[in-house]
């Protein structure tokens, strides 16, 4: 072990430091990178994904159900702030892949319209 002494922003800081041989460290793979969600929408049709990772707070929606650009869908929790998801065209619901509760990354597909 070897001491130190470090000054930070005018501070003084005791540190040590041990001294390994390079024959100890043991070499850790990097974690593997998750995958990206991917967004599927059926034929035609355009999907409405997650614009960041969150809780559904609300499911405004129901398979089938006809709805107007700029309607509400969700609701999305987000670092403590309620996040309105909106319909980005008019149409149809084709499928709702969230219930309310669920955790979403970024990108993930809430719903689909046709």
């Amino acid at each position: 072990m070897k001491a130190y002494k470090v000054t930070v922003n005018g501070n003084v800081y005791e540190i040590t430091i041990e001294v390994v041989d390079k024959a100890d460290i043991k070499a850790t793979p990097a974690p593997a990178a998750a995958p990206a969600p991917v967004a599927s929408a059926p034929a035609g049709g355009q999907a409405v994904t997650a614009p960041m990772p969150g809780t559904i707070l609300k499911v405004n929606v129901a398979n089938g159900q006809a709805v107007k650009k700029g309607d509400v869908l969700f609701i999305l929790e987000a670092m403590k702030m309620e996040n309105e998801i909106m319909a980005p065209c008019d149409g149809t619901v084709a499928g709702v892949s969230v219930s309310a509760g669920a955790s979403v990354e970024a990108g993930t597909a809430l719903c689909s319209l046709a």
